[in-house]
């Protein structure tokens, strides 16, 4: 699976940091809500295919430090072959590629007919030392891991972002379907109270019919937050993969605002550690580039068998080349120099010390961006706890000025757009309410995502 281009992933986490401090449907919950929270997480970090294709990658780069560690054994290769061809030969060098030699003397002209040989051979050959080749490569390999590793948590940690907000907007849409069946409930009444009183006179009829209107907004926003809850439920589904029944009955957090000055501060964002990861690997590259213009010892040794329809006297009989004739072994050291090799390494070395720099500038600017981030998210946490503390003020005040409009009406004292006002108030106060709280729940995930840290937002909920 490809990676995640860095600047791609870089906006992806402040797009979500973002996200979770404009987005107004936010909201968690009930008793036992940690535990209902933090296992849906757990489900999402089991069952989601991408998640499950980061741990593959990791494992597949474990095996390529596997096969690097392999390249210091040696190799013993068995070949045996047979062979029908002709047996003119002619002294002299010639260029080996896309041509398949023939061995022995060279012969006193053309003979076109076609003699059996045969050969077998056992050749053990071992790089003994490759001055540092082999311990680059084994590096590069662990250092792949490493990144495979420092990518699946940051895949991972985006995936628990987009889980946890969505689950709160899940939520609260619901918390606010719920807002909207009482308003259905409050208009109802207040159309059937109205009903006596228009009969008898003491009412003008437009009021009923006002009311009859208000009945049927309030039954169009239910049918809207419905749909905004099922969408919500879908998506979550979906980040979960799965279709389990998920519960939404949690109340806790529209009760009860997190804790202001609870920090950590020791782990390290896991965009900076993939940012880190990349670095160690490029790193790792260019150390195997400029190994390769070192020397390598190999030793090598080989046993093997020859047989030829033609005997040395030059007199064909084609079958015994079936059979072997000669035997032979060798053994030796071999050390090699690629003399030319620093001439074409320089550039690709070069070509990685510029994206390694390249690489450094941007955890720069990483380090620089979620710095700034950490100061936003406080700033936002705090303005929302502010605002969350005074919305119980404007519900109270929304309940009591529609109780008593309500009875002003009821008893003549005022007409129905006062009483419509006041009920229109109370449901926007009762909104607002499970919004702020929710709000500053959610300023607390965003804080948790600039410092790259959920506990921070797990722990508020013990």
């Amino acid at each position: 699976m490809a990676r995640i281009p860095f600047r791609r992933m870089h906006f992806m986490v402040l797009n979500i940091i973002v996200l979770l401090s404009v987005d107004p449907f936010i909201t968690l919950s009930v008793k036992g809500q940690d535990s209902q929270l933090e296992r849906l997480v757990q489900v999402a970090e089991t069952n989601y295919p991408m998640i499950k294709s980061r741990r593959m990658e990791i494992e597949a780069a474990r095996k390529g430090v596997d096969a690097a560690n392999a390249a210091y054994r040696p190799s013993l290769d068995a070949a045996y072959q047979l062979d029908y061809a002709t047996f003119n030969n002619i002294t002299g060098m010639a260029y080996p590629q896309y041509l398949v030699p023939i061995s022995g003397p060279p012969s006193s002209g053309n003979a076109y007919e076609g003699v059996f040989g045969s050969a077998a051979s056992l050749v053990f050959n071992w790089q003994a030392v490759t001055f540092g080749q082999r311990d680059a490569q084994a590096g590069a390999a662990a250092a792949m891991v490493s990144l495979k590793q420092a990518d699946a948590i940051q895949g991972i940690f985006l995936h628990k972002l987009e889980v946890i907000s969505t689950y709160i907007d899940l939520l609260t849409s619901a918390q606010v379907e719920k807002l909207h069946r009482l308003n259905i409930e409050r208009a109802t009444t207040s159309l059937q109270s109205t009903y006596p009183l228009v009969t008898s006179g003491m009412r003008p009829g437009v009021d009923s019919a006002m009311l009859r209107a208000e009945v049927s907004k309030a039954r169009v926003e239910l049918i809207n937050s419905r749909k905004q809850k099922e969408q919500y439920r879908i998506y979550l589904s979906q980040l979960l993969a799965t279709d389990s029944v998920i519960g939404l009955d949690d109340t806790l957090f529209f009760s009860r605002l997190p804790v202001p000055g609870i920090s950590s501060d020791s782990l390290i964002h896991p965009m900076i550690n993939s940012y880190k990861a990349t670095l160690a690997h490029s790193e790792a590259k260019k150390k195997i580039l400029s190994k390769t213009t070192l020397p390598t010892l190999g030793v090598w040794a080989t046993a093997y068998a020859r047989g030829s329809g033609i005997s040395y006297t030059g007199d064909i009989k084609s079958t015994d080349g079936l059979g072997f004739q000669r035997y032979n072994y060798g053994v030796g050291v071999q050390l090699s120099m690629p003399l030319l090799q620093t001439l074409k390494i320089k550039a690709q070395v070069q070509q990685q010390d510029y994206l390694i720099e390249s690489t450094q500038e941007k955890l720069n600017e990483t380090n620089l961006l979620l710095k700034k981030q950490q100061e936003t998210s406080e700033l936002i946490f705090i303005n929302a706890l502010e605002a969350a503390g005074e919305s119980p003020v404007l519900l109270e005040s929304a309940q009591y000025a529609y109780r008593a409009m309500a009875s002003r009406y009821e008893s003549g004292l005022t007409d129905i757009s006062n009483l419509l006002q006041a009920q229109y108030t109370l449901i926007r106060a009762e909104t607002d309410h499970k919004l702020a709280y929710a709000a500053a729940w959610k300023a607390l995930l965003r804080k948790a995502a600039a410092r790259g840290d959920l506990a921070i937002f797990y722990n508020q909920l013990k």
